[in-house]
């Protein structure tokens, strides 16, 4: 990576070569996931902000942040487990309401 890459990288706080695509606002990320099987997630980004869209196994379909509330591990790296969504890194399972992760519903083991 070359110093303007990185500089980028710095500035935006992400990066641009990443392969995410970029959304010009939520409903183009509800858009996106018309396509999602149940139980699919994908990362993307709204507005420069990193989302997490995602199709429940009732085939509600959510858009959230892309960030765990536990400790900000990507919430696209996880699962879904029927209506939570879980998280990679430490298996937090995740309430998906309203476009955002109110809380941590159980470690899992």
């Amino acid at each position: 990576m070359g110093p303007a890459c990185a500089r980028l990288i710095d500035e935006l706080g992400y990066d641009p070569g990443d392969g995410l695509p970029e959304l010009p606002d939520a409903a183009a990320a509800r858009r996106l996931g018309r396509g999602l099987a149940r139980g699919a997630i994908v990362a993307a980004r709204v507005a420069g902000q990193p989302v997490a869209v995602a199709r429940l196994g009732s085939g509600r379909l959510v858009v959230v942040t892309d960030a765990c509330p536990h400790d900000g591990g990507r919430i696209s790296d996880g699962f879904v487990d029927g209506e939570r969504l879980v998280c990679a890194r430490h298996g937090w399972e995740l309430e998906a309401r309203d476009g955002r992760c109110e809380r941590a519903c159980k470690l899992r083991e």
